[in-house]
């Protein structure tokens, strides 16, 4: 199997076979390559139906020039916990940056949601932010209340009256119900459009099929979402005859 980084003609052929509709595992056989390694590559840069050769190749240029840069300042100020490895660690929020950008959320907030989820404790403040990501204090502020306003993230104070800002599972649960709140919103504004384009007519008729499609889609989001919650985040509470009983982690 081929070892070594990808070159300028792998990712040509990697953009063919994306063009082709090819999996992931197909393309790395035919590039003699881990199937991991393209999956990486191109969530890395825009995902399947953005990925572009020579912008991959340009940005994966300017990854290795930071980290010669910041290899040639020394070692890193804050040391990777767990004995983690430092590159991997980056290449891999790289990658989940990515893929929330894929989803819709801006660039820089995608950078700080990824930097808060890969954190062990789940929570930072905005000059911890500002630091790890290297950006101004501004920028850290504006990307926070684009995460909050999605339910992405809440706000806590701590010991020392600091302002940490934490993602965590029920963070995720708030979210998931606030995106189900917006579909609901979304079909009840298609019904209202039928009896003033007139039922039966085209035009009603298919907003009438919108608001259907997304009412069950809500219903059954926000069925699944508190169902999960129940069932994963319950854990088992000692009672005072020995015995066991489920209870929830939810303070």
């Amino acid at each position: 199997m081929a070892g070594g980084r990808l070159t300028q003609q792998d990712r040509q052929q990697i953009a063919l076979g994306l063009a082709d509709g090819l999996p992931y595992a197909e393309i790395a056989r035919r590039l003699d390559r881990p199937t991991s390694t393209i999956t990486r590559e191109v969530m890395r840069n825009g995902g399947p139906t953005a990925y572009r050769a020579e912008l991959a190749h340009r940005a994966t240029e300017r990854r290795a020039h930071r980290r010669r840069s910041a290899s040639s300042r020394g070692p890193e100020s804050v040391p990777q916990p767990h004995g983690r490895d430092a590159e991997a660690v980056a290449e891999y929020e790289e990658t989940l940056t990515t893929v929330f950008m894929a989803s819709g959320t801006p660039k820089m907030m995608s950078r700080v949601l990824s930097c808060l989820c890969t954190t062990d404790t789940g929570s930072l403040t905005a000059s911890e932010l500002a630091q790890r990501l290297q950006v101004s204090p501004a920028t850290i502020s504006k990307a926070i209340t684009f995460l909050e306003s999605q339910g992405l993230i809440r706000r806590e104070r701590d010991e020392r009256r600091r302002e940490r800002y934490v993602v965590d599972d029920d963070v995720w649960y708030q979210s998931m119900m606030a995106s189900v709140r917006g579909t609901a919103q979304v079909a009840e504004t298609a019904r209202q459009g039928v009896g003033i384009l007139g039922s039966g007519t085209p035009a009603a008729t298919r907003l009438e099929n919108i608001a259907r499609f997304l009412d069950f889609v809500s219903e059954s989001l926000a069925r699944a979402a508190d169902q999960a919650r129940e069932v994963l985040h319950t854990k088992v509470e000692a009672t005072p005859g020995g015995t066991a009983r489920p209870g929830s982690d939810r303070g």
